[in-house]
């Protein structure tokens, strides 16, 4: 995986937006080959990082609570 994405999860400090955004940026650059995407690609590009940064700061949730 891309080496520069950093572990957000177990930190003494929960994970920031901006981290978890920056995580999700760097992933979809990663999968997409494109650090940045052309004109014809920007909306699909943007909504990939948003949809990752959500799903991310989702899993982050779940990790927090106590299992049941």
């Amino acid at each position: 995986m891309c080496r520069s994405i950093k572990t957000l999860h177990n930190a003494a400090v929960p994970a920031t937006d901006d981290e978890i955004r920056a995580a999700a940026l760097q992933y979809v650059r990663k999968i997409s080959g494109w650090r940045q995407p052309s004109k014809a690609h920007a909306d699909a590009f943007s909504a990939a990082v948003d949809e990752v940064a959500q799903a991310t700061a989702r899993l982050l949730q779940a990790a927090l609570r106590p299992a049941s």
